[in-house]
């Protein structure tokens, strides 16, 4: 079969993937509690100006033993919705290279209740979890002053 490697058709690129790091292994949070990942979050990834303004989605990455490989913002939405692809969220675990994973969004409103497309998000992305062996520990839903826990709550 002969090809003609002059067609753009024929032309692709090579992708490489890469996580590099700049915070040492000894050095990384570790998560031990739904408060802990709630503190982490609130302190250091969700701004105190927009918390209560607009929706935000973000992941936890974590390595085996639970220390934190990174923090994902997935998707920034409106008042009261904001949407989070599977997809990205997904790439974002493999890209890191995270063996587990904890799902976040803040509700503007104050309310930590779940919604129902919360939980769809969830349950969405356990079992995209599942076919990639990587663990979805919880799904965070966080306010300025509080949160509510799919795993403290045994949703997971």
């Amino acid at each position: 079969m002969k090809t003609d490697q002059g067609n753009p058709l024929f032309k692709a690129c090579e992708v490489a993937l890469t996580y590099k790091s700049k915070v040492k292994a000894s050095e990384r949070y570790k998560i031990s509690s739904s408060k802990d990942a709630f503190e982490l979050l609130v302190n250091n990834f969700y701004s105190e100006d927009t918390i209560e303004h607009n929706e935000s989605f973000k992941i936890i990455l974590l390595n085996q033993g639970n220390k934190v490989l990174g923090v994902s913002s997935i998707a920034e939405g409106g008042i009261s919705a904001t949407v989070a692809d599977t997809r990205i969220i997904m790439q974002a675990a493999i890209l890191a290279n995270a063996s587990s994973i904890i799902l976040s969004h803040n509700h503007p409103s104050g309310n930590t209740n779940p919604s129902s497309n919360d939980n769809r998000v969830t349950e969405d992305v356990k079992k995209a979890c599942e076919i990639m062996q990587i663990t979805l520990l919880d799904h965070l839903i966080v306010t300025a002053e509080n949160y509510f826990s799919y795993a403290d709550e045994g949703k997971i």
